[in-house]
C-alpha cells in the first residue's frame, strides 16, 4: 500500500477526513498578534518525498510538511529577526506528536523551551507562548503513530521587528523623516543628512556641520508620524560622539520632554532602555567627546505604536548543516580558461601602488590536474602606467598577473566560503582570496561596500597568513584582522592549505585546516570599533598582486613566472 493510502486509511480511522480538516476556520490572531512565519526559511531534521518544510509556513491548509517515520524529528522557522512569541498554531495531519517542544533561539544553537506537551492532541492546537527569538521550531521526541510528523501549517504569531538586545519592541524609526541642528556635506562626509541614520543602513551616517555645528549642543530628531510607546533606543556612533546628552520626546516636535540622561557617553554602539511617549524622538547632546561635532552611523527608536514602515526583510543565516551552492573544482583540460559561468576577469592596474596589470585571463589556466593557475610575469604592458618599478625605474607597468571575481555571476550573504590554496614565496608577490560588498559594483566606493578577506599573504614572510575585514570606521592599517600561522612554524607555499571563512548574522569565524584562527563578534565590534556593515551580499575574488604598499618591493631573488594554485572555491549556505 502506497504512504498516501496508509496515510488516508489512518486518517478515516481516526474519525476524519481531508475535506473536513481543511474546512477548519482559520486560527483567530489576537489584537496585537501578526503573522510572522508566513513564507519564512523553514528547514527540517528530515522530509518525506514531496512534503517539504516551507509547505508548512505557506499558508495553505492542502500542503503540508512530514518527517521520516523515527523519533526525535524537528521543524524550524528563521523569521528573520528577533521577535516577540505570543502564540504558536499547529495544524497537525494524522501523523501528530505525542510529545513535543515549542523552542525559541537567536543562533538556531541554543534553544528555550516555551511549550511542552507528552499528552499531544493533533488537531489544530493554538498555544500560547511567551519568549523572544529569531528561530522556532517544532521538536517532536514521540510519534502518536507508526508514521512520522506531518504537520499542514506551522504558525509563528507575536510582535514582529524585535530589535538588537532580544526584546520585542518594534523598529518604529526605519525611513522616517529626520531633522538636526545641522548637517555636513563636504569631500569628508558627502549628504551626512539626518535621513541616514533612520535607513538601517550602517555604513551611512549623520554628522553636523564643520562650519556651524562643531559646537554644544547638538541634536538629530526623528518623526514617527503618530504617537508611539518608546521602550529602546540604540545609538551606533562615529567617533564624533556625545559624553553628555539625552533622549528626549515630544507631541508636537517643539516641546521636549527627557526620557534618558547621561553625562559619561562611552560612544561606540549603546542601547538605552528607556520609557516614554510621543511622537518625535530625539538625541540632544549638550558636550561634545572630541574637538569635532556629532556624528550617529545609526539612530534607531524601538517600541509600539506609530506608523513603522515595515523594514526589508534580513538574510536569512546558512542552514544547519549547510548546503553546498556553488563550488569549482577547476577540472578540464591544460590550458584551459576558468568557467566564463562562474568567473570573469577583473583587468587593469592594481590599487595600493601595486606593480602589475592584471590581464584579461591570459594569466590564468587550468593545469589538467583540477587546478586553478594563477601566474605573475615580469613583462611590460604598453600603455599601463604604474609606479616606478624598483628594478627598472620606468613607470610603465613592468609585471602582469591574473584577477578574476565572480561579481557578474554570483553573489552571496552569509555562508562558509572555503578555498584550497597553494600560494608563491617572493619579495613583493601577494596572493589573496577575498570578498568585496556587491554594491562596490553599483558604485558605493570602498570601504563603505565592506570588505572580507579571507587569506592574505607576502611572499617575503610565507610563514604567516592574514585574514581582516575593512568598514569606514576600520580600514587599511586600521582594519580588524588577525596574523596567524601553521602549527610548527611551517611554510604557507610548500603544500595546498584550506582557508574558509564561516559568516552568519552574529560575525564570521575563520579558519586554517579546519582550525579556528580568528573569529570576529558582531556585538562586539558594534561596541568596541564601529558599525558591522557586512549583511549584504558579497562576491568573490582570486588575484595575485606584485608588489605595493603593504608587500613592498620585488627584487633580484622574486622568481618568476610566480604561480598561485587554487585546487577548488566552494560556498555553502
Amino acid at each position: 500500500m502506497s504512504t498516501l493510502l496508509r496515510r488516508f486509511a489512518l486518517l478515516l480511522a481516526l474519525g476524519a477526513s481531508l475535506l473536513a480538516f481543511t474546512a477548519l476556520p482559520a486560527p483567530v490572531a489576537q489584537a496585537a498578534e501578526v503573522l510572522l512565519s508566513q513564507a519564512k526559511p523553514t528547514t527540517a531534521s528530515s522530509t518525506e518525498g514531496p512534503f517539504n518544510a516551507q509547505s508548512a509556513v505557506d499558508n495553505d491548509p492542502g500542503t503540508r510538511w512530514s518527517s521520516a517515520f523515527a523519533d526525535p524529528q524537528w521543524i524550524q522557522i528563521d523569521l528573520g529577526a528577533s521577535a516577540g512569541i505570543s502564540r504558536v498554531v499547529l495544524n497537525w495531519e494524522a501523523a501528530y506528536g505525542k510529545a513535543f517542544r515549542i523552542e525559541v533561539s537567536s543562533d538556531a544553537a541554543n534553544w528555550t523551551v516555551l511549550h511542552q506537551t507528552a499528552t499531544g492532541t493533533g488537531g489544530v492546537q493554538s498555544l500560547a507562548v511567551s519568549g523572544t527569538g529569531r528561530y522556532v521550531r517544532m521538536y517532536g521526541t514521540q510519534r502518536a503513530t507508526q508514521y512520522g510528523y506531518s504537520l499542514w501549517e506551522f504558525q509563528v504569531y507575536g510582535t514582529a521587528g524585535g530589535g538588537p538586545g532580544g526584546d520585542a519592541g518594534r523598529l518604529l524609526s526605519y525611513g522616517k523623516p529626520g531633522a538636526a541642528s545641522s548637517s555636513q556635506s563636504d569631500q569628508n562626509c558627502w549628504e551626512c543628512t539626518p535621513a541616514r541614520v533612520f535607513d538601517r543602513d550602517p555604513a551611512s551616517r549623520w554628522a553636523t556641520s564643520p562650519t556651524t555645528g562643531w559646537t554644544d549642543p547638538g541634536w538629530i530628531s526623528v518623526d514617527l508620524g503618530a504617537t508611539a510607546q518608546i521602550d529602546k533606543v540604540v545609538l551606533q556612533w562615529d567617533p564624533a560622539y556625545a559624553k553628555s546628552f539625552q533622549i528626549q520626546v515630544s507631541s508636537n516636535g517643539v516641546d521636549w520632554t527627557p526620557i534618558y540622561s547621561t553625562t559619561s557617553g562611552t560612544g561606540f554602539k549603546q542601547t538605552l532602555a528607556v520609557s516614554g511617549t510621543g511622537r518625535h524622538v530625539r538625541m540632544y547632546g549638550t558636550q561634545r567627546a572630541t574637538p569635532y561635532g556629532y556624528s550617529l552611523w545609526e539612530f534607531q527608536v524601538y517600541g509600539t505604536g506609530g506608523s513603522p514602515i515595515q523594514p526589508p526583510p534580513l538574510p536569512s543565516d546558512p542552514a544547519n548543516p549547510p548546503r553546498l551552492v556553488w563550488s569549482d573544482d577547476f577540472d578540464g583540460a591544460a590550458g584551459g580558461k576558468p568557467d566564463a559561468s562562474k568567473w570573469r576577469a577583473d583587468p587593469g592596474t592594481g590599487p595600493n601602488n601595486e606593480l602589475e596589470y592584471y590581464t584579461d585571463h591570459r594569466n590564468t589556466a587550468l593545469d589538467g590536474s583540477g587546478h586553478l593557475v594563477m601566474e605573475a610575469r615580469r613583462e611590460a604592458t604598453a600603455g599601463a602606467s604604474c609606479p616606478p618599478d624598483p628594478l627598472g625605474g620606468s613607470t610603465t607597468c613592468q609585471y602582469t598577473s591574473a584577477r578574476m571575481n565572480t561579481g557578474a555571476t554570483f553573489q552571496f550573504t552569509y555562508g562558509r566560503v572555503e578555498a584550497r590554496i597553494k600560494v608563491p614565496k617572493g619579495n613583493g608577490l601577494w596572493p589573496a582570496f577575498w570578498m568585496m560588498g556587491a554594491d562596490f559594483l553599483t558604485g558605493r566606493p570602498w570601504p563603505y561596500n565592506g570588505e572580507v578577506d579571507i587569506m592574505e599573504i607576502l611572499g617575503k614572510d610565507v610563514k604567516t597568513a592574514y585574514s581582516t575585514v575593512h568598514a569606514p570606521a576600520y580600514n587599511g592599517g586600521g582594519g580588524i584582522g588577525s596574523p596567524y600561522t601553521l602549527p610548527g612554524n611551517a611554510d604557507f607555499s610548500d603544500d595546498f592549505h584550506t582557508w574558509a571563512a564561516d559568516w552568519n548574522s552574529r560575525g564570521i569565524t575563520y579558519s586554517l585546516d579546519g582550525r579556528t584562527v580568528f573569529t570576529l563578534d558582531k556585538d562586539q565590534v558594534e561596541q568596541t570599533r564601529g558599525p558591522w556593515i557586512f549583511d549584504h551580499p558579497h562576491y568573490m575574488i582570486l588575484n595575485l598582486a606584485v608588489g605595493g604598499d603593504w608587500p613592498g618591493p620585488t627584487d633580484a631573488t622574486t622568481p618568476f613566472p610566480a604561480k598561485m594554485l587554487v585546487d577548488y572555491v566552494r560556498v555553502y549556505q
